[in-house]
């Protein structure tokens, strides 16, 4: 079995978040480890409040892990501080130099800037380290169409904004020092219909055809997505099969959800364990 790691915040409702990765690793047949970048008080409603990570428990946790579980991939999630944005970075880096670029861990990086509640999750400060540091070192970023805009800084509201955006995105990454193309799958779950658009590291674009699901357990889709994208690509799917099989994937743990009390709807990440 395989370990991929995830760097993320805790939801103690595991709807989102690293324990929400853990399961769809797991889901993948994966071996999950975790560094936790914050915790968090929520529920599938909102977040109520939040508190970082102090950045030389993430250093060493980073470090703790690589020694005797390398991973090879690595997900990245929210991670609520500068100072642990740069930790993340310097692990990054340390890992470029042990590996070749055809060795390295695959990494992907899903940009968690704030709540769906509307609650931040990284500091605002902090955002231009994100994309000025951390986006040059990342093999694939997978943002909805929020964090795109912020990240872009251009206007993202309606499907035909999605390409201009990547694409700047994309340039902006490759002409920072040391930058790189990277891929970009922008995750289109608040269009009508929900279309995501794959941007390859080639240029190539690709739109994934997507279909309204309704139900109440859209929380940590985001969280889902970009998990399972990382599984199928180090499982050995090319990237346009990893983004439509993670798509299914979302798609089919929505269709399952798990009612609780309280109105309540948890996506169901292991669909495809428990029909086993």
């Amino acid at each position: 079995m395989q370990t991929v790691l995830t760097i993320a915040g805790f939801d103690p409702s595991s709807g989102a978040g690293a324990t929400a990765d853990l399961m769809v690793f797991a889901a993948h047949s994966l071996f999950g480890t975790a560094c936790i970048t914050a915790l968090t008080v929520q529920t599938p409603h909102g977040v109520r409040s939040t508190h970082p990570t102090a950045p030389d428990v993430v250093r060493t946790t980073l470090q703790c892990l690589d020694e005797e579980l390398p991973p090879i991939g690595i997900k990245i999630g929210m991670i609520a501080t500068e100072d642990n944005i740069n930790e993340i970075c310097n692990y990054i880096d340390n890992i470029n130099l042990k590996h070749s670029e055809n060795n390295r861990p695959s990494i992907v990086l899903d940009p968690v800037l704030r709540s769906t509640s509307g609650r931040e999750l990284l500091d605002p400060s902090a955002v231009s380290v994100l994309r000025d540091r951390l986006l040059p070192l990342v093999d694939w970023v997978t943002p909805n169409l929020d964090e795109l805009a912020i990240l872009a800084g251009v206007e993202v509201l309606r499907r035909e904004h999605l390409p201009l955006a990547s694409r700047l995105l994309q340039q902006r990454i490759a002409q920072r020092p040391n930058g790189r193309r990277i891929g970009i799958c922008a995750t289109g779950g608040h269009l009508d219909p929900p279309d995501d658009y794959l941007l390859l590291p080639s240029g190539e674009d690709i739109w994934l055809p997507g279909e309204r699901i309704l139900t109440r357990a859209t929380h940590g889709t985001g969280c889902a997505f970009s998990s399972a994208f990382l599984s199928h690509l180090v499982l050995g799917d090319t990237p346009q099969q990893a983004a439509r099989a993670a798509k299914l994937y979302v798609a089919q743990a929505m269709r399952s959800a798990i009612s609780i009390e309280k109105n309540i709807s948890i996506m169901n990440y292991i669909h495809n364990i428990s029909k086993q």
